[in-house]
């Protein structure tokens, strides 16, 4: 079982090199060939996060409690997996596998008996990320799960700040959405910044923390540069996308979600919530991601 003073596993397939800490089974290193830095490193002075995992829940609760029935828990922003550690199953040179198990701490604020088991695996220039997300109980279970990478801005190819954007796979009309001061989903729509399948990076964009695209049609994007590498984010099996950064800031967030943050006014229960999946007693679902660096 990992401790506080856990190592971080190192994997590596000659093309990328990571490093995987057990406190979160958080990506926190990935770099190219050449060992320049893909991932943001955590600085805690501006955000400590690198790629967190967001679990039961992503994004704010309405008051910061949820309801099942008559009762009532309270659970920070994103859940609770980032903050705790997992056990490593097993380690090679380009793979590992974490598990977190449900215990009497998360029960008391989340009363499931899950599994979340996170598969990491290097092969060439692509690093794949699946999460089983299992219901070891009798009930069904209601729950969230999200991925949080954030990647250099710019990336290390000599590229201008400016210069990076986001290409989605194809068209994105739908509005985009916003938070509110309180971090809940406010109801207005806004213009989508996405333009010919385009998203300019600019931290104007950030200035009302993360845009949110809560009807994308896209399953991957690219991001980097119009000259020089990029990263290419593949997401088959999550309905929302958020991107973020804090203004100024050397990272840019691109966040697979698999849920969203309560709307503002929201009251119902936890199986209300709009992004929650329900998972009968036994299942498993598995949400995965690809990041792969592909040639300018």
């Amino acid at each position: 079982m990992a401790d506080s003073q856990s190592p971080w596993l190192s994997l590596s397939s000659g093309e990328l090199s990571a490093e995987i800490n057990p406190l979160g089974a958080q990506l926190s290193v990935l770099r190219d060939r050449e060992d320049r830095d893909l991932l943001w490193d955590g600085d805690p002075i501006i955000w400590n996060g690198r790629a967190p995992l967001l679990f039961p829940i992503v994004g704010m609760l309405a008051g910061g409690r949820y309801r099942i029935g008559e009762h009532t828990y309270g659970l920070p922003r994103h859940g609770f997996a980032r903050g705790k550690l997992f056990e490593v199953k097993s380690a090679t040179d380009s793979s590992a596998e974490l598990v977190l198990r449900s215990d009497a701490e998360t029960l008391a604020v989340y009363p499931f008996e899950f599994e979340l088991e996170v598969r990491y695996l290097l092969r060439g220039t692509a690093l794949s990320i699946t999460t089983w997300v299992r219901n070891h109980g009798e009930q069904p279970m209601p729950a969230s799960f999200g991925y949080h990478p954030a990647f250099r801005w710019p990336l290390p190819y000599g590229q201008p700040r400016a210069a990076h954007f986001i290409q989605f796979e194809t068209d994105e009309p739908a509005p985009a959405r916003r938070l509110n001061s309180a971090g809940l989903l406010r109801a207005e729509q806004f213009p989508t910044p996405i333009d010919r399948k385009r998203l300019q990076l600019a931290d104007y964009l950030f200035q009302d923390d993360v845009l949110i695209f809560d009807r994308i049609r896209s399953r991957s994007v690219s991001y980097g540069a119009a000259s020089g590498p990029r990263l290419t984010v593949v997401f088959p099996d999550s309905p929302y996308l958020g991107v973020w950064t804090k203004p100024g800031a050397g990272f840019i967030c691109i966040e697979p979600w698999h849920g969203i943050a309560d709307p503002q006014g929201f009251d119902g229960e936890l199986s209300a919530k709009p992004g929650i999946f329900i998972l009968p007693a036994t299942e498993a679902l598995p949400i995965s991601m690809t990041i792969s660096l592909t040639p300018g």
